[in-house]
């Protein structure tokens, strides 16, 4: 680790020195971000400050950490766990006006955004609210974390959807990796508008690999811009020629369901060429959704291309109450350019097949993964792209 624990706990207690703390609310993320380091930071807090301190994993819709995910990840008494419910513990504080989602979208979205967040956050008994999390290249906003953690991680169902699907229309290879998306200046104005007034402390992490690279702590953009910058150059690895035959791992304590697997689609489509394919290893992949409506909802439809979905979002009720579910159902698609194989042995070959993708069983997969131009031991650590397309 880059970091010492010396090093680590001194950074933070500088960052906390000179406050007055009463009750204090931590958001971290849950389990599938697993190499943030936000689970050593939570544990350290925890050992730092010296009030009553409450946890709320920034699930969005993920579904809730077991008992055990608990303690292996963030290590901290179970029952300070608050469990975020996306859609229905939130509470709308306004709208981003639909002139200027349109005007950051190219015109490709007009209408306004409900901002909603956790009802906790307005707790006027919280002296402040530590948002943890890693600035890591993310398929809807860009660059992951900053005020996603609220917007999205402890938001509610009408600002995921609107803004997974403001991401999806804009594009997910414009999006990949860039700072000022039009996700994020819609989180901008969302900070700047309606929650400017909360006691927000960001503490955001650049890894590589394995390894804690910096610490940025602070409640202004530019700590996030800074952290990007070194996370583009920590966690953006450029290929020579496109990848004819590309094989990627998904932990299977890390990666329980396409919702979260497809990260092996959307971080390694830049460097894919025409006519590949992608082999994704998931041993631990028992569903299409973290959420049984929305895991429904791919069953129903599948990854059958980004028009076919537009298409489908515009004509059924059930896709347009959950537009998150289409956008992830058109960065999951390929349209034709390349081909998605999963290797599964928590789901069938008819289940696979049935939601767009090709099937192969794991033990085949593990055998063939050295064969390929290039193999992934875990795609959430960084996005993979050909050289000058950035």
């Amino acid at each position: 680790m880059a970091y010492s624990s010396e090093k680590l706990r001194e950074k933070l207690s500088a960052a906390l020195a000179g406050r007055t703390l009463n009750r204090v609310l931590l958001l971290p993320p849950d389990a599938t971000r697993t190499h943030s380091y936000a689970g050593v930071i939570t544990r350290m807090l925890f050992s730092i400050l010296d009030c009553k301190i409450d946890v709320m994993p920034a699930l969005g819709t993920h579904e809730p950490m077991s008992k055990r995910e608990c303690d292996d990840f963030l290590g901290i008494p179970f029952d300070t766990i608050i469990n975020h419910d996306w859609r229905n513990d939130v509470v709308k504080l306004g709208e981003v006006p639909g002139d200027f989602v349109s005007s950051v979208s190219e015109g490709l979205v007009t209408s306004s955004v409900d901002v909603e967040v956790n009802r906790r956050l307005l707790d006027k008994s919280y002296d402040l609210i530590i948002s943890v999390g890693q600035v890591v290249p993310h398929e809807v906003v860009g660059m992951a974390n900053y005020s996603k953690n609220i917007f999205v991680g402890c938001g509610g169902s009408a600002m995921i959807s609107a803004s997974h699907m403001l991401g999806a229309y804009y594009g997910i290879e414009r999006t990949l990796g860039r700072t000022d998306t039009p996700v994020r200046k819609v989180f901008d104005y969302a900070e700047e508008n309606f929650i400017a007034d909360l006691p927000i402390l960001y503490i955001l992490t650049v890894t590589q690999g394995l390894e804690l690279c910096e610490l940025f702590i602070g409640r202004s953009r530019k700590q996030f811009e800074d952290a990007a910058v070194l996370s583009r150059e920590k966690n953006l690895t450029f290929v020579d020629k496109p990848l004819k035959k590309c094989f990627v791992n998904l932990d299977e304590h890390e990666f329980k369901s396409t919702w979260l697997g497809n990260k092996a689609i959307y971080r390694t489509r830049m460097a894919m060429a025409d006519g590949g394919e992608l082999v994704i290893l998931a041993p631990g992949v028992t569903k299409f959704g973290e959420d049984k409506d929305i895991d429904a909802l791919i069953r129903k439809y599948g990854y059958c291309g980004r028009e076919k979905v537009i298409a489908l979002s515009r004509a059924n009720k059930d896709l347009q109450e959950n537009l998150s579910a289409a956008a992830h159902m058109i960065h999951g698609s390929t349209d034709g350019r390349f081909t998605v194989t999963y290797a599964a042995d928590k789901l069938s070959r008819e289940e696979v097949e049935g939601v767009g993708f090709k099937y192969m069983p794991l033990d085949e997969a593990r055998a063939l993964k050295d064969t390929g131009d290039l193999y992934i031991e875990n795609p959430a650590v960084g996005l993979w792209a050909l050289k000058g397309s950035f």
